[in-house]
């Protein structure tokens, strides 16, 4: 079992479900916006990348959740427990010396923090089932759409979907749209969410709904729900599209008479999960997908304006459009928040960055913490971060320290926005689910400071035609605001 679950958790890190691919190539021959083509361009591009180098389709290489059912006639040989095992699995997947994973997990959860340095523990639930076979449903959820998930007990008369369409609504595009958006209806708080996230385990058919027509309640509500969420309009990376969302999933179960309880759970671009089945002796059997399965698409299809960093100035900036993709060639650091919070404690504390090596007047910051680089990689998938993590140091960062812009992931607040205008700044943002590819563009890498901190620490990238687009310009317009609002539909 231990070696099904590395293989399991190696195979998902960089093979997208073949249902997820059509999906997303369907949304990219019917979307509209050129700004949002663009990036599910990347994000497929990036999956095909991914599927042939077999390197992880995001940085953020996830949390892994288990959902396991267990038959009553399972009998494990060996001195592990099941959890242990499990655990055991995780650990050889994500220290894999050709495949690397990046190693997110904290403990404790609040306080210190420390990484536990092998991506353990996982996040198990168990089910004991008739049978003699071991059923393993194994995901990798990335931060950014896990801290958007959602709960509510809603009073039993309140209309469940338009709770599900103000609540997406209201995300913003941190989770990496177009995803799944997986409900779960009914039983109690922890069990709605929980079926809500094994709802996102299912294979994507809203198609099949459209063609047929809805054949229950559930179907109907899943319908109605997919059309309502994309007529808001948000579009690929919050960007202004057509399509928000591949399919809505639905899990219910019966509840208290004066219960309605609601979860929201969302997956993003970098869908993660495999089922797999055991019922002797020798790991699972893993087929390679058929790279038919993947659009042909040019990976070397990004135009735009080209930009040379060293020449970056504030005049060049106010040329820049909201929406407009640039290509980066030059020098840009990096920094996510321990590297910004131990830069504020730095200048708390009298001290001078210098003293560090770093220097941000009119330089770039990339949010970003890539995956440690194998053979003869530069750095490994390298994509942006949620931005919005970074707005408490905004003022710092452009007023304090001059710095120029900075490129990441999601909108940014109303406040960071205004400061964006103020210090006549620009915020790109990067393709979120596209971090193999954008390591393409990474030409060299060192670190200047805060080695202690891995990942987080504040690295010095040489780009060349590093595809980005302008999120907010230096007057303050914002693509996150102004996008969607042109792709509005109005639903009765």
């Amino acid at each position: 079992m231990v070696a099904s679950v590395a293989d399991a958790l190696q195979y998902i890190s960089y093979y997208h479900p073949p249902d997820f691919i059509k999906a997303m190539h369907a949304a990219y021959r019917e979307e509209t916006s050129s700004a949002a083509q663009e990036a599910i361009r990347q994000i497929l591009v990036n999956s095909r990348m991914s599927a042939t180098g077999h390197r992880p389709l995001c940085q953020d290489t996830g949390i892994v959740i288990v959902f396991a059912e267990i038959g009553a006639k399972v009998q494990f040989s060996g001195n592990l427990g099941f959890e242990a095992m499990i655990n055991e699995g995780v650990r050889q997947a994500y220290n894999n010396y050709e495949n690397p994973l990046r190693k997110s997990i904290v403990n404790p959860p609040f306080g210190a923090r420390t990484n536990t340095g092998d991506n353990t523990p996982a996040v198990i639930h168990t089910k004991i089932v008739p049978g003699d076979k071991l059923t393993l449903t194994l995901a990798a959820k990335g931060g950014g759409s896990e801290n958007k998930a959602t709960y509510k007990n809603l009073n039993p008369a309140a209309d469940v979907e338009k709770w599900v369409v103000d609540t997406v609504a209201s995300l913003g595009s941190g989770w990496c749209p177009p995803g799944i958006i997986g409900v779960g209806i009914g039983g109690s708080p922890e069990k709605a969410m929980l079926l809500a996230k094994e709802s996102l385990m299912q294979h994507i058919n809203i198609h099949e709904i459209i063609k047929n027509g809805p054949q229950n309640p559930n179907e109907e509500l899943r319908l109605s729900l997919y059309n309502k969420l994309n007529s808001l309009g948000i579009g690929a990376q919050g960007l202004g599209g057509k399509t928000t969302v591949l399919d809505v999933k639905l899990k219910t179960y019966p509840t208290h008479a004066v219960s309605l309880p609601v979860a929201l759970v969302p997956n993003c671009a970098a869908s993660r999960h495999i089922k797999i089945s055991l019922n002797g002796p020798g790991p699972a059997h893993l087929p390679a997908p058929d790279l038919s399965d993947w659009p042909e698409i040019d990976p070397n299809a990004s135009s735009g304006k080209k930009i040379d960093l060293a020449r970056l100035n504030k005049d060049t900036l106010k040329e820049l459009k909201i929406g407009e993709t640039v290509l980066l060639s030059g020098k840009i650091l990096t920094a996510r928040d321990a590297a910004h919070k131990r830069i504020q404690d730095i200048i708390k504390s009298g001290r001078a960055l210098d003293e560090y090596g770093l220097d941000f007047k009119d330089r770039l910051v990339y949010y970003v913490g890539p995956v440690n680089p194998v053979k003869n990689e530069i750095v490994g998938p390298a994509g942006p971060t949620t931005a919005t993590r970074m707005d408490r140091y905004t003022e710092m960062m452009l007023g304090k320290l001059g710095l120029l812009g900075m490129i990441g992931k999601a909108e940014r607040g109303s406040e960071t926005v205004g400061l964006i205008k103020k210090y006549n700044s620009v915020y790109f943002i990067a393709v979120g689910g596209a971090a193999y590819l954008v390591s393409k563009a990474i030409k060299s890498s060192k670190v200047l400071a805060f080695e202690d901190l891995g990942m987080e620490a504040v690295y010095e990238f040489e780009v060349k035609d590093m595809p980005v687009q302008v999120a907010v310009d230096s007057q303050g317009n914002s693509i996150h605001e102004i996008g969607p609002e042109k792709f509005r539909v109005e639903t009765s």
